[in-house]
C-alpha cells in the first residue's frame, strides 16, 4: 500500500501535465520528417577561388566555372517561406586543403551595413555564413559566418538551446574559434564575400566519401530579414533536420595534426591583499614573468585533446554589468576564459551541472572530445589553486589545492533523439571534502514540432565542517514550436540535500513547475513584422509541500523593421513566501504580494546607432534590511539603458546605464539607490589591431536605518591594445586599475569605507605574446 504526501502529490501532478504534452506529439519515437531534404554536389577544384574572380558580380572565370552555383534562397523572416527580397548567389567547390564559399550578395550598397569591426562583432552589419554538419547526425554543426568586409564570427550549434556567454537561451556557441580565412568588398551592386576554410579546423568521419549536411545563410538587417538554402522554415523546430546534403568531398582529412600556443606575459601590478581581515596589506611586484602553453592534438581525425599548462587571461574582458544588490540568490556570471568555453557543448545537460568559474586559478588541465560513431565524448580534468589561494598564509589550507573531473557520454538514437550520462566529482584533499554528482538524461524529438528534455541525477558531499549531505534532483521539460504557436513547458525537482560545487544550481528544495506560451501573428504587408502575446507563469512549492512562489506575467511584443521591438507587460503578479530557516529575523513563515509593470524598447534603425531601453515599476521585497529586522515589501524602479553609436566606421561606443531603487512603502525614503555606469569605446584600425577602452562607475547609495548595505563606491578602467592575427597568435598591451571608496589603517590593521576619499586598491600592466604553431 502506497501513501503520498500533498507536496508527492503535486510533483505526480507535475509529471502527469509533461506526459500529458509528450504524449501529444504522438505514441513512442518517430523519426522527424522534415521536407525532402535537398543535394549539392561540390566539386574538387584545379585551382582556388580569388575574391578577384567575382567582383563584377557576374563571375566568368575558369575557376568560378568550376564552381557549383546555389540561387533559390527563401525567407525564414520576416516571411516563411517567401523568396528571398534580394538575389543572393553562392559558390561552393574544394581542394586537397580548403573548402571555398563565395557569396555573391545584390543590393544598394548605400544600404548595405558594413563597418570595420574587432572579430565577432559583427551584428550590427550584414552578414552571410555557412554551416556544416561534418557529421551529419543532425545535431551538431559548424558556423562561418561574415560581413560584407569579411569581419569574421565562428561558431558550433547544437540542437539542443544552452545558456550561452551571456546568460541567455541560444542554439550558437561562439566560444568555437578557429583558423580560417575570409575577405569581403562593397562593388556598385552589392557586396561580394570569399571564405577558405580549411580541413584542418573541422573534425569529420575518417571516410574517404563524406556526406555532410550544409546551410547557407544571408541576413540583411535593416529588413530584419534572415534567407536560407535550402529554406529554413519556422514550421519546424531546429535547422540541421532542413539542411541540405552535401556530397562530392573525397579524399580529404583534417590530419593527425597538432598545434602548439606557447604565450609569454610580463607584468607589474600592485593590489589590496585582504584575505586576513586583521592584516590588510598591499601585495605588489615591480616586473613579474610568467608563461604557459595550450596544446591541441588530433586523434583519429575525430577526437581531440586539449592540454594546458598554467594558462593565463589577462586579456580577458570584464564582465558585462550585472546588478547584484538585494539579490536573494546568486547571480549567474558566464564564463569568458577561452580553454573553458572550447568544446563546452560537449558537457551540456538539462541541469547546469559544469559551470567553469567555479574553477577559480588552474595550473593543469585536460580535456578530451569528439564524436566516436554514434557517442559523443567529453572528459575533463583540472586542478584548482583557488581554495588555498582564497585564504591567509597563515591558513592550514593556504597553498592547497582542489580538482575537478568531468566526464561526459550522449548517445544518439532514432532521429535526432539522443540518450546520456554525466558525472562529476570536486575533491579538496586538504580539507576532506568532496562533490560527486551523476545521473542520466534524454533529449527526445518526437516530430518536426515537439521535442522533450529530461534528467535525473543524484549528488554526495563531504563539506568543509565534516558533515554529510545528498539527494537527488530532476528536470523534465516539452517544447513545441512552430510558425505561431510555441510552447515551454517544465519541471525542476531540486531535493533540500542536492549540491553541485562544479555546476551552478542556486536554489534547492523546491518542485518548480514552469510555463512559457507564445502566439505571433506574421503580417504580409505591414511596418509590423510580428506581433502577439505571451503568457509566463511559475509555481514553486518546497518539498514540505509549503508553496513558495507564484509568478504570472502576460507580455504584448511588436517588431518591426532594423531590429525594431516593443514589448509590455500591463502587471505581473508574484506571490513568495519567506521563512525563518532563510530569515532569523521572521519570527513565522511571512508572505510578499508584489506586482510590476514593464516596459521595454530598442531599435537599431539609424545605420549609426542601436538603442534599447528597459523600465520596470511596481514593488519589491528588500532582503536586506537592518539586522534585527524582517524583510519588508517595498517601492521599486528597476532600468537599463543602452546605447551604441558609431561615430565613424572604425569606432564603436557602447555605453550603457543600470539602475535599482527600493523606497519604503509608507515613507517614501530611500532604501538604496544602486548606479552601475559603463562606457566601452573600440576602435578597429584594421582587422587585426584594435583599441578598447572600458570606464565603469559602480555606486550603492543606501540608508543605513532601512538596510543593512554599506554605501559604495567603485570607478574601474581598463585599456587594452590588441594586434591578432588570428585565434592562437596574438600580441596584448594591457592596463586596468581600480578606485573604491575605501580607507586603509595599517597600524590599526583596519579597512573601513567613506564618503568621499579612494584609494587605488588595485592595477595591473602587462604584455602578453601567444604564436600558433600547427603541424
Amino acid at each position: 500500500m502506497f501513501a503520498f504526501s500533498f507536496s508527492q502529490l503535486r510533483s505526480l501532478q507535475a509529471w502527469g501535465v509533461m506526459c500529458s504534452l509528450v504524449s501529444l506529439a504522438g505514441s513512442g519515437l518517430a523519426a522527424p520528417q522534415p521536407a525532402i531534404a535537398q543535394k549539392v554536389l561540390i566539386p574538387r577544384l584545379t585551382h582556388p577561388p580569388a575574391l578577384e574572380d567575382f567582383l563584377s558580380m557576374a563571375p566568368g572565370t575558369t575557376t568560378a566555372s568550376q564552381m557549383v552555383k546555389i540561387t533559390g534562397f527563401i525567407q525564414r523572416n520576416p516571411h516563411d517561406g517567401d523568396p528571398a527580397s534580394k538575389r543572393t548567389e553562392a559558390y561552393l567547390g574544394y581542394d586537397e586543403k580548403n573548402l571555398y564559399a563565395v557569396f555573391v550578395c545584390f543590393d544598394d550598397p548605400a544600404k548595405v551595413r558594413a563597418r570595420m569591426s574587432r572579430r565577432e562583432d559583427i551584428f550590427d552589419d550584414d552578414t552571410v555564413e555557412i554551416m556544416l554538419d561534418t557529421f551529419h547526425d543532425r545535431r551538431r554543426a559548424y558556423a562561418f559566418q561574415t560581413t560584407p568586409l569579411g569581419v569574421q564570427w565562428d561558431a558550433i550549434w547544437t540542437e539542443t538551446p544552452h545558456e550561452d556567454n551571456t546568460g541567455s537561451t541560444a542554439n550558437f556557441d561562439p566560444s568555437f574559434d578557429t583558423v580560417w580565412d575570409s575577405k569581403g568588398k562593397l562593388t556598385s551592386q552589392g557586396y561580394v564575400v570569399w571564405m577558405a576554410i580549411p580541413f584542418k579546423s573541422l573534425r569529420f568521419s575518417p571516410a574517404r566519401q563524406q556526406s555532410w549536411g550544409i546551410i547557407l545563410y544571408r541576413g540583411i538587417l535593416r529588413e530584419n530579414e534572415d534567407d536560407f538554402w535550402p529554406g529554413i522554415s519556422r514550421s519546424v523546430e531546429g535547422r540541421l533536420a532542413q539542411a541540405a546534403t552535401a556530397s562530392g568531398l573525397e579524399g580529404i582529412s583534417p590530419g593527425r595534426h597538432m598545434q602548439f600556443i606557447p604565450y609569454g606575459v610580463l607584468r607589474s601590478f600592485r593590489a589590496l591583499d585582504t584575505r586576513d581581515p586583521a592584516t590588510p596589506r598591499f601585495d605588489h611586484r615591480d616586473a613579474e614573468l610568467r608563461g604557459g602553453i595550450d596544446s591541441k592534438f588530433v586523434i583519429h581525425d575525430n577526437l581531440v585533446l586539449d592540454v594546458t599548462a598554467n594558462p593565463d587571461f589577462s586579456q580577458v574582458e570584464s564582465d558585462e554589468p550585472q546588478i547584484t544588490v538585494n539579490q536573494r540568490f546568486e547571480v549567474f556570471f558566464p564564463e569568458r576564459r577561452p580553454f573553458f568555453l572550447e568544446n563546452s557543448d560537449f558537457f551540456k545537460t538539462p541541469i547546469d551541472l559544469f559551470f567553469t568559474r567555479r574553477i577559480g586559478d588552474p595550473q593543469f588541465g585536460a580535456r578530451l572530445t569528439g564524436k566516436v560513431g554514434p557517442y559523443s565524448l567529453g572528459i575533463l580534468a583540472t586542478d584548482d589553486r583557488g581554495p588555498g589561494n582564497r585564504v591567509p598564509d597563515n591558513d592550514p589550507l593556504s597553498g592547497n589545492r582542489s580538482t575537478f573531473t568531468i566526464a561526459r557520454v550522449n548517445r544518439d538514437i532514432r532521429g535526432q533523439s539522443s540518450i546520456g550520462a554525466i558525472y562529476t566529482d570536486w575533491e579538496f584533499p586538504a580539507a576532506d571534502a568532496f562533490n560527486r554528482v551523476g545521473g542520466i538524461d534524454s533529449r527526445l524529438k518526437f516530430n518536426p514540432n515537439w521535442t522533450g528534455n529530461f534528467q535525473a541525477v543524484t549528488s554526495s558531499t563531504r563539506n568543509l565542517d565534516a558533515s554529510h549531505q545528498g539527494g537527488p534532483a530532476y528536470k523534465a521539460e516539452a517544447t513545441y514550436s512552430s510558425t505561431h504557436l510555441n510552447y515551454d513547458a517544465n519541471y525542476n525537482d531540486i531535493s533540500p540535500g542536492f549540491t553541485t560545487s562544479a555546476g551552478f544550481v542556486n536554489r534547492v528544495d523546491i518542485r518548480e513547475v514552469g510555463n512559457t506560451l507564445d502566439y505571433r501573428f506574421w503580417p504580409e504587408s505591414s511596418p509590423v513584422l510580428s506581433w502577439g502575446p505571451t503568457l509566463f507563469t511559475d509555481n514553486v512549492w518546497a518539498h514540505g509541500g509549503t508553496r513558495l512562489d507564484a509568478l504570472y506575467t502576460p507580455i504584448l511584443a511588436f517588431q518591426l523593421k532594423g531590429r525594431t521591438y516593443f514589448n509590455f507587460s500591463p502587471y505581473t503578479d508574484f506571490r513568495e513566501r519567506l521563512r525563518p530557516m532563510d530569515f532569523p529575523a521572521l519570527g513565522q513563515d511571512q508572505d510578499y504580494h508584489e506586482h510590476n509593470h514593464v516596459i521595454s524598447l530598442g531599435t537599431s534603425y539609424l545605420p549609426k546607432a542601436t538603442v534599447q531601453a528597459y523600465y520596470q515599476w511596481g514593488t519589491g521585497v528588500n532582503f536586506v534590511p537592518p539586522a534585527t529586522q524582517p524583510p519588508a515589501l517595498a517601492s521599486e524602479d528597476l532600468a537599463n539603458l543602452l546605447l551604441s553609436f558609431r561615430p565613424i566606421s572604425a569606432l564603436k561606443i557602447d555605453n550603457s546605464y543600470l539602475f535599482d531603487r527600493l523606497r519604503d512603502l509608507n515613507s517614501g525614503a530611500a532604501i538604496f539607490n544602486n548606479h552601475i555606469v559603463r562606457s566601452k569605446w573600440n576602435w578597429q584600425f584594421s582587422r587585426q589591431l584594435s583599441l578598447r577602452l572600458i570606464l565603469q562607475y559602480t555606486a550603492t547609495l543606501a540608508n543605513p536605518a532601512l538596510t543593512s548595505l554599506e554605501s559604495t563606491k567603485q570607478f574601474n578602467g581598463d585599456f587594452l591594445i590588441t594586434y591578432l592575427v588570428h585565434p592562437g597568435t596574438a600580441l596584448y598591451v594591457g592596463y586596468n586599475s581600480d578606485l573604491q571608496n575605501l580607507a586603509l589603517d595599517p597600524v590599526a590593521g583596519t579597512i573601513t569605507r567613506t564618503r568621499n576619499g579612494y584609494i587605488n586598491d588595485s592595477r595591473q600592466f602587462f604584455v602578453k605574446v601567444s604564436y600558433l604553431f600547427r603541424f
